[in-house]
């Protein structure tokens, strides 16, 4: 299967998703930036302060070229930041990738979709509105419910505790290599491994 970044020859925009400021760092709502965070470090890359109001890092995944993203507009105003960046970078915004927590599924689990409504989710709805368009990749974390007597907005916005960091490692692992998979593979081939059970046998062989 090609790789996306073969269909134009253009970097693959990988946004992560949260709020700026080292109080929001562990936060439900910040597991974006965890995500690329860790594909920047996987890579060596580097963050540099982009005009657009986000920080980015050029890496290759594999030899691809790809430009994380993490917007600094706090999470509402998500596409004041990544509509101009993809722009700038003439990228194709159906093969952009955005990561993002999701209220909706199970804590640990991991979903890929493309298009479809932003489930509530502001900083989705930002860019979607920002690009007029819906239909890029996106790799829903799931957080969970908020406890009876909390409401959603502070769920996400509180940290997560001490006993869910260990499951919250793994969770980030797999998505940082969901977007690998996405990248080089293609998202049919990611969702077909990720979904799965055969995401370890998939580690094991690719070694």
């Amino acid at each position: 299967m090609e790789s996306i970044t073969a269909h134009t020859g253009q970097p693959v925009v990988v946004v992560g998703l949260g709020n700026p400021g080292r109080k929001y760092a562990w936060h439900r709502h910040n597991v974006g930036f965890m995500v690329v965070d860790r594909l920047a470090h996987q890579a060596g890359g580097t963050w540099s302060k982009a005009k657009e109001k986000a920080f980015t890092s050029r890496v290759l995944i594999e030899g691809l070229p790809v430009v994380l993203v993490k917007p600094q507009t706090y999470m509402n105003a998500s596409g004041q930041a990544v509509g101009p960046i993809v722009r700038r970078l003439s990228a194709d915004p159906t093969q952009m990738v955005v990561i993002h927590d999701d209220l909706d599924l199970v804590p640990g689990r991991i979903r890929i979709k493309s298009g479809g409504g932003d489930g509530g989710h502001k900083g989705v709805r930002s860019i979607a509105d920002s690009l007029r368009l819906k239909d890029f990749i996106r790799v829903r974390l799931g957080v969970g419910r908020p406890p009876e007597g909390m409401s959603a907005e502070e769920f996400v916005l509180s940290p997560f505790g001490q006993d869910e960091r260990e499951r919250l490692s793994e969770q980030i692992s797999t998505a940082a290599e969901a977007v690998a998979l996405i990248v080089t593979e293609g998202m049919e081939k990611a969702k077909n491994v990720i979904h799965s059970s055969t995401i370890s046998a998939h580690r094991a062989a690719s070694g």
